[in-house]
């Protein structure tokens, strides 16, 4: 495929919202997944490791702990995904808070590789308490992972950043990103999703919130739902009849996990249902 520029994705995403149509990215863990939401009619897809990871059997949040190098993840993901998606952008997830990589040259290499645009995964905004503190403590905070979103609106890469609160989504909304992507937590349902989240209303006033305060700084940055209770399509429905301005949905398990753990389970037992001669 041909990498889509900035601008060109951006007017379509925009065309999707003046039609009424809300925008929705998925995230892929495979190429067939990538073929499946391609044909679906996704606006995005993302690729992270955390994708590798659910589509592996393990829980997304594998993709926070030292199982792999994530951004090396990804860039081996494209060899699987660029090659057989037609036209539809790809971001890379980007692990901002790398202190391996110079982020300069890594954005560079993303950008020849054929991305056409990233977001901050894995994200030390899942990780609270004192551990976060600690890592904001020694140089590995969040903030890094707003100067990484900077740095690549800078070389005109699409930014569709993670965001947990409402500081963190006027912080990306001044770096520029572009798609903003308030998450309220791991996605909840099937075999390896969270039982712990907020309520689908605790949910869509938090998105809210984050809309509000990243709209104060860039009117026109678009903003979508994620995470937690917004596990299906009727759930993201409610959270978008229930906010103002919110355009979209982005999925990662709930698009790519959910699906073939149903489909995969039943057709196995419609296979056994059938009667031997």
């Amino acid at each position: 495929m041909n990498t889509i520029s900035r601008q060109d994705v951006l007017d379509r995403l925009r065309a999707q919202v003046a039609a009424g149509r809300p925008i929705v990215g998925a995230g892929a863990g495979t190429g067939l997944s990538a073929k499946c939401a391609e044909a679906g009619g996704v606006d995005l897809l993302i690729l992270y490791n955390s994708g590798r990871y659910r589509m592996a059997g393990r829980g997304s949040l594998a993709g926070l702990l030292p199982y792999g190098d994530a951004n090396a993840i990804v860039q081996d993901m494209a060899r699987e995904v660029l090659p057989v998606v037609r036209d539809t952008p790809v971001l890379a997830g980007v692990c901002g808070t790398d202190p391996f990589r110079r982020m300069d040259l890594f954005l560079d290499e993303l950008k020849a590789m054929g991305f056409a645009g990233v977001q901050n995964f894995p994200t030390v905004g899942l990780y609270d308490g004192t551990f976060r503190v600690n890592l904001e403590e020694t140089g590995m905070g969040y903030g890094l992972e707003v100067d990484m979103v900077r740095a690549a609106h800078e070389r005109d890469l699409l930014t569709a950043p993670y965001v947990f609160d409402p500081q963190q989504a006027a912080d990306m909304a001044a770096a520029g990103a572009d798609v903003l992507v308030p998450h309220v937590g791991l996605t909840t349902k099937g075999s390896i999703g969270a039982g712990t989240a907020m309520t689908l209303d605790q949910a869509a006033a938090a998105v809210q919130e984050m809309h509000d305060a990243a709209k104060r700084v860039n009117p026109e940055i678009l903003v979508l739902c994620h995470g937690g209770p917004i596990a299906e399509p009727e759930d993201a429905r409610h959270v978008l009849e229930h906010t103002t301005g919110v355009v979209g949905f982005f999925g990662a398990s709930s698009i790519e996990r959910l699906p073939t753990e149903r489909a995969i389970t039943e057709q196995t037992r419609a296979f056994k249902a059938l009667a031997t001669g």
